[in-house]
């Protein structure tokens, strides 16, 4: 790389020098200013999340630099239907406040699959989905994000790739393991403003440097790459030609390379899957003041899933028109937009970890105790990030971006199919819900193996792949998979018997609105974790720790003082107030006609493009 293009005038350096400074000040601030001494305290800021950060931190655990990267650069080779996927979420995310939340929010649970262990009973289940989700994260979102941010702070500023990635990590870890979900929903709030600012002025000035909107629809469909030629062999002119309808969302059912049964219901299926039932963003939501915050949040988040299209996809298909500059801003954008979605996945990683697995494996650990595994396990996340870079790196060659996306199409449908249906249908039971995702997990693996096996190929080396097995494109495949889990979860469910009402009120919507008394079908083991927890405070209360202990503990928030101990029935009002989706009148009618909007603005802009 020609050192013209590092960065290296103090302009750009400063920007960001002080681009890392502001996040490191707003993360320690949020530190210090929460409790993060307790499970809901770290893993779901004590629930007293306003709508603002709420809205602004779904928007920044979403947008990833793998994001930025995967997605400009498909837009610069295909157009603009890849901004299908960031408009399909204003529907989603009105579902998610509306439909999903509030049951999840009733259920009293921090986690998904602890939510499903409620609804089902049984530890298979939950234990599947938190194993499966770790596994995503870590071979999906954080490893292409680290990837693609590092790459391009090694092209920017010439460090090496792996001192980029670890002072990164040791940034964002810093203030990840030791502040807890607050800390990360501030700095993604600041990160959310940088990203979408710094993407502004560059849109305008790529805007600006190609001569305005129509000027670009006419430079892009003209935009030719110059060397056409491959080794000894000239490339069909469809390899490098811009696609007809590259300004058109809606495609070809038969030959589009994104058809529009699949962007539409697809599409939709996975972004259920991702939206309503993934760690990452539910996390947020749960961590809401009240259901009106939460719903707000939903919407905001919304409205900044509108810009993607204008900040990221026309920008990545002026990229094929000409190469714009402002490399220290455009670095601080891919930072703010790498950083935001690794603290999430850091935090929400070890959530799943303390909550579903740790406490199979330690029958009775105590709030402590937990606090401190989350925070190892997010040591040993950062551990395993760093070692599965070159393994990413040799992948750089093949499309990895494409991968990923066809990975979460291969496995997210089924878990996709369990929630609506476990939401939406009283009458599944643990047997349906188990073995339809067992059968929708073969049956993806099998299409991922079968496509890694032969590879998926590209315009100048046709892949040899037989067309049962890749000619299906993956959007189809999940309208497949989707429709083949929810089959058997209902055969198997109807097959079997259901369970009683008794254990189901407030978990699923026919009865959410229940006063009965539920009886969990996990109680008798929350009862023996209630009884251990008492029998630990006395034993806590007699020791006094040494110095260096209470400067550690003081660090990690573990030093919070100790809470005068409730009655019985202050207990049963603190649990009524946190599992409460009442809201009050006006704010309610306030934002449902926002949702409302919000619907019209998704299918305006839908028809718009289409």
């Amino acid at each position: 790389m020609e050192s013209n293009i590092r960065i290296n005038n103090p302009a750009d350096i400063s920007v960001i020098v002080i681009y890392f400074l502001v996040v490191l000040a707003v993360g320690l601030w949020a530190m210090y200013s929460t409790n993060r001494g307790t499970v809901g305290g770290f893993f779901l800021a004590g629930r007293s999340m306003v709508w603002w950060p709420i809205g602004a931190s779904l928007f920044a655990s979403n947008i990833g630099s793998g994001h930025f990267v995967g997605i400009a650069g498909t837009a610069a080779a295909g157009g603009i239907a890849i901004g299908g996927y960031e408009w399909n979420a204003l529907v989603l995310v009105v579902v998610l406040g509306w439909l999903f939340v509030p049951i999840y929010v009733k259920a009293g649970v921090v986690t998904m699959p602890e939510y499903l262990k409620k609804r089902f009973g049984g530890k298979r289940i939950q234990v599947y989905l938190s194993v499966l989700s770790l596994i995503l994260y870590i071979f999906t979102k954080i490893s292409a994000d680290i990837f693609s941010g590092a790459v391009f702070i090694q092209l920017a500023i010439g460090l090496n790739l792996y001192l980029a990635i670890i002072i990164l990590l040791a940034i964002t870890g810093l203030y990840t393991i030791t502040g807890g979900l607050a800390a990360v929903i501030y700095t993604d709030t600041l990160q959310t403003f940088i990203m979408v600012v710094g993407s502004f002025i560059l849109m305008g000035f790529a805007f600006a440097e190609v001569g305005g909107y129509d000027a670009f629809m006419q430079k892009y469909m003209e935009a030719i790459p110059s060397n056409i030629s491959y080794g000894n062999t000239t490339i069909n002119p469809e390899c490098y030609t811009p696609r007809q309808d590259s300004f058109h969302i809606f495609r070809d059912a038969v030959t589009g390379d994104l058809p529009w049964p699949g962007l539409i219901f697809g599409l939709s299926i996975l972004a259920l899957w991702y939206w309503c039932t993934d760690q990452v963003i539910v996390q947020r939501c749960l961590s809401g003041k009240n259901m009106s915050h939460v719903k707000a949040g939903c919407i905001m988040c919304g409205y900044l899933k509108l810009l993607p299209m204008f900040i990221i996809v026309m920008p990545g298909m002026i990229s094929r028109i000409l190469y714009t500059g402002l490399r220290g801003l455009m670095l601080s954008v891919m930072l703010a937009s790498l950083m935001s979605s690794l603290t999430s996945i850091f935090n929400s990683a070890s959530t799943l970890f303390t909550m579903d697995i740790y406490t199979k494996i330690r029958k009775r650990p105590s709030e402590k105790e937990l606090m401190l595994a989350g925070r190892a396990f997010m040591l040993l996340l950062i551990g395993v990030s760093i070692a599965w870079v070159p393994v990413v790196q040799s992948a750089q060659s093949g499309q990895l971006f494409d991968y990923i996306q066809s990975i979460t199409s291969f496995l997210g449908p089924p878990i996709a199919a369990v929630f609506l249906l476990a939401v939406f249908c009283k009458r599944v039971n643990e047997q349906g819900a188990f073995w339809g995702l067992m059968v929708g997990l073969l049956a993806g693996l099998s299409r991922m193996i079968a496509e890694f096996a032969y590879g998926t190929g590209n315009c100048v080396n046709p892949s040899n792949c037989p067309f049962i097995i890749c000619g299906i494109h993956y959007l189809y495949f999940a309208i497949i998979l989707f429709g083949v889990s929810t089959i058997v979860i209902l055969a198997i469910s109807f097959m079997t018997k259901p369970i009683p009402d008794v254990h189901l009120y407030r978990l699923c919507w026919s009865l959410r609105n229940s006063k009965e008394e539920r009886i969990d079908l996990d109680a008798d083991e929350e009862q023996d974790k209630a009884d251990e927890k008492d029998k630990e405070s006395v034993n806590e209360e007699s020791e006094e720790p040494g110095c260096f202990k209470k400067v550690y503990y003081w660090f990690c928030g573990l030093d919070q003082q100790k809470a005068p101990k409730l009655s019985k029935e202050e207990e049963e009002a603190l649990k009524k107030k946190l599992t409460d989706t009442s809201e009050v009148p006006l704010w309610r009618n306030v934002v449902n006609i926002n949702g409302i909007i919000l619907l019209t603005v998704a299918v305006f802009c839908h028809a718009f493009f289409a």
